[in-house]
C-alpha cells in the first residue's frame, strides 16, 4: 500500500510532454580576449518544437538562423539555414541523419548523488561520456519526461529533461539553460517543408560543399 501511495505521488509530480516548447538560452565563453566567431553565439536562444513523432530545433543568433526538423517515424530531416541573404535546404534521409549524429549516438551516462535547483527544477547531475572519449556535464530533471526521445540524439538515454548542460570545443565553453517549458499545443505548420524561397541540396552535396571550403 505505501508503495502504491508512492508511485502515485511520483506519477501526479511527473510530467510527460508529448507535445509543446522548450526554450534553451546560450552563454558562450571563448577564453580569448580578441572576439571570436563562436562569441557571435552569445546570447543565442535555442527552441526546441514537440508534436508526437515531430520535433524542430531553432537556434537563432547573430549570425542567423539554422533549423533542424525531423520525423522520428520515417527517420527523414531537413536542415533550414538564413544567414544574411542565403536560405539554405539540406534534404536528409534517414541514414543521413544517423550519420550527422553518430558522434552522439552512444553517449553514456554516469550518474552522480549532486543535486541542484536550476530555474525553478530539482536537477541531478549526470556525466555524459561519447563515444570520442569526450565528456561534459548535464543537469536534468525527471519532474519532466519527453516522450519522443529521438527529438535530441545526445539524450534519449536520459531519464528526464536536460535543464543546463555545457560543450566545450577548444577553449570554447558553450552552456544551454532551460529558460521555459511550454506544454501548449503547437501548430503542424512549424513542421511544414518550405516549398520556395531555398536553395535546396542533398546531405551529400552539402558536405562535398563543405570539403571543397564553399561552405
Amino acid at each position: 500500500m505505501v508503495l502504491l501511495m508512492f508511485l502515485t505521488v511520483s506519477s501526479f509530480a511527473q510530467k510527460t510532454l508529448s507535445e509543446g516548447t522548450i526554450v534553451y538560452d546560450v552563454v558562450v565563453n571563448s577564453g580569448n580576449k580578441e572576439p571570436q566567431m563562436a562569441d557571435a553565439l552569445d546570447g543565442a536562444k535555442t527552441t526546441v518544437y514537440l508534436k508526437g513523432s515531430k520535433s524542430r530545433t531553432d537556434m537563432v543568433s547573430a549570425l542567423g538562423t539554422e533549423s533542424n526538423i525531423y520525423d522520428s517515424k520515417t527517420g527523414n530531416a531537413i536542415i533550414l539555414k538564413e544567414y544574411s541573404s542565403q536560405k539554405l535546404m539540406i534534404t536528409l534521409t534517414k541514414e543521413n541523419w544517423e550519420t550527422k549524429n553518430k558522434a552522439y549516438s552512444n553517449v553514456r551516462f554516469e550518474f552522480s548523488p549532486e543535486t541542484k535547483e536550476i530555474n525553478g527544477y530539482s536537477c541531478k547531475k549526470a556525466i555524459a561520456k561519447m563515444s570520442n572519449g569526450k565528456t561534459f556535464n548535464v543537469y536534468y530533471t525527471t519532474d519532466v519526461v519527453v516522450s519522443n526521445k529521438e527529438y535530441n540524439y545526445t539524450f534519449k538515454d536520459l531519464p528526464g529533461l536536460a535543464i543546463q548542460y555545457e560543450i566545450e570545443a577548444g577553449k570554447t565553453k558553450i552552456k544551454y539553460t532551460v529558460s521555459i517549458v511550454d506544454f501548449a499545443a503547437v501548430a503542424t505548420s512549424k513542421f511544414d517543408t518550405p516549398k520556395t524561397g531555398y536553395r535546396v541540396m542533398t546531405y551529400e552535396e552539402n558536405q562535398q560543399m563543405k570539403k571543397s571550403g564553399i561552405q
